[in-house]
């Protein structure tokens, strides 16, 4: 896929942050429509009316709790209804809750919440729209926003940390049945990116030659990934090296290393989005 031109695209946490900026890019290029779905009405609104100002594109915006699994299913059937088949699907949406250690847990939904929307939520609407994009044959696109917490275990996140891994493995392993199925029409792109500047990880700290990412930079090398296809997009340089390593050491050099270059200490002072 060179282009978003012409194409049809959802994406989920669209009303700010990463998932605004992703539907920017679409509409840049020139997508025929770019759908909306987020659970914050009001900037919700703000944004649709922001991108179809520039009369480029379709604006479609869903107001989508999507760690409710028959609210995805109903906002699925509208968007099939309304707008047709998606071509391109961009799974953003995300939370992530605390920076105490497992045990200290206070508020139990917060497990639920957190695995209803980072792990489940990608699941439930990918199969709202992955049949259509498999049956009609045209070229197609899935793209999930995982975490580099999906590549190695990190102290103070170990509930968005399972729900990342979660998320990698069923993506790729999609994309592998995608293969081995020949519908090969359809890419599976999985992101894995540290620490971005959103505001979602407020405090967080950057470690060893890695710094907070710029959004900017993440869309931007996500998107062109996704268009050539790519099967996973780790960024930056620091996290494939440590996902490197972290396959190689023995299990407490691993974490000896890890712990030096400040990895596991990088949530300590996290406090999140206000």
């Amino acid at each position: 896929m060179k282009t978003a031109a012409g194409k049809k695209v959802l994406v989920t946490g669209a009303a700010m942050g990463l998932g605004k900026t992703f539907a920017q890019r679409a509409v840049s290029e020139q997508a025929s429509d770019v759908v909306l779905w987020d659970i914050n009405e009001q900037a919700l609104r703000d944004t649709a009316a922001e991108l179809a100002a520039q009369g480029v594109s379709k604006i479609h915006h869903y107001v989508v709790d999507v760690s409710d699994r028959d609210a995805i299913a109903e906002a699925g059937a509208a968007v099939r209804a309304e707008v047709g088949d998606i071509d391109v699907l961009v799974n953003n949406a995300g939370i992530v809750r605390g920076n105490g250690y497992f045990w200290e847990t206070a508020n139990r939904a917060d497990i639920d919440k957190t695995m209803a929307i980072n792990s489940l939520a990608p699941m439930y609407i990918t199969l709202e729209f992955l049949p259509a994009m498999v049956k009609n044959g045209q070229e197609s696109r899935v793209m999930t926003i995982a975490s580099s917490a999906g590549l190695v275990a990190n102290p103070r996140m170990s509930v968005y940390a399972a729900s990342k891994w979660a998320a990698l493995g069923w993506s790729d392993s999609v994309r592998l049945e995608l293969e081995q199925s020949g519908n090969e029409h359809v890419k599976f792109t999985t992101v894995c990116p540290t620490y971005i500047n959103t505001g979602m990880f407020d405090g967080a700290k950057g470690f060893w030659f890695t710094p907070i990412l710029e959004q900017d930079e993440v869309v931007n090398t996500s998107w062109e990934e996704m268009k050539k296809g790519s099967a996973l997009v780790v960024m930056p340089w620091t996290s494939r090296l440590n996902r490197a390593i972290s396959g190689l050491l023995p299990l407490r050099v691993r974490d000896f290393y890890l712990n030096t270059v400040g990895v596991y200490h990088s949530m300590d002072e996290f406090t999140g989005r206000k």
